[in-house]
């Protein structure tokens, strides 16, 4: 037995990696995953909503949001700004808060962001996680956030006047 390829294919297990080819510039899908008044409008799953967001876009700044159920149950999640190339990359920690406000378990998120014909391919990858059901379960989640990324940047695209530079 290779332990060293079984450790790897375990790890790769509880990796999750989500590429969209987003018709958006680049310089505008960096901002709405920069700006909070843009990411609370796509933040979260399908019919949640985003009652709480604030962003330190800065390497070492942090960020702290919340996501409202449909049956009205808060979700706040937590991290801290890593590595930040704009428009290029995004390097952050996530975590979902305890009852107390305390950071769970703790995954690294990495999104690329390059153009392509006039768009953009976001590469979102994510990892650590506990196990494959939590990653299942956040890939869910993010799609359907990038469901909703994708509809309010077609919704900007066409009146940029809201974007601040």
């Amino acid at each position: 037995m290779n332990t060293k390829t079984d450790d790897t294919s375990a790890q790769q297990a509880r990796e999750l990696t989500i590429t969209r080819i987003l018709n958006a510039p680049r310089t505008l899908v960096f901002k709405v995953w920069t700006q909070p008044e843009h990411f609370s409008r796509w933040l979260g799953p399908k019919d949640f909503t985003a009652t709480h967001c604030q962003m330190d876009v800065q390497v070492g700044g942090t960020y702290r949001a919340c996501i409202r159920s449909p049956e009205g149950t808060d979700h706040w999640m937590q991290g801290v700004y890593r590595e930040i190339v704009e428009p290029e990359r995004l390097v952050l920690t996530f975590a979902w808060e305890d009852e107390d406000g305390q950071p769970k378990h703790q995954t690294i998120v990495t999104v690329t962001f390059a153009e392509q014909e006039h768009k953009t391919r976001m590469t979102f990858h994510q990892a650590i996680f506990e196990s494959v059901e939590s990653r299942d379960s956040h890939r869910s989640g993010w799609s359907e956030c990038f469901d909703r990324l994708e509809t309010y940047l077609s919704e900007q695209h066409l009146s940029k006047q809201h974007l601040t530079t």
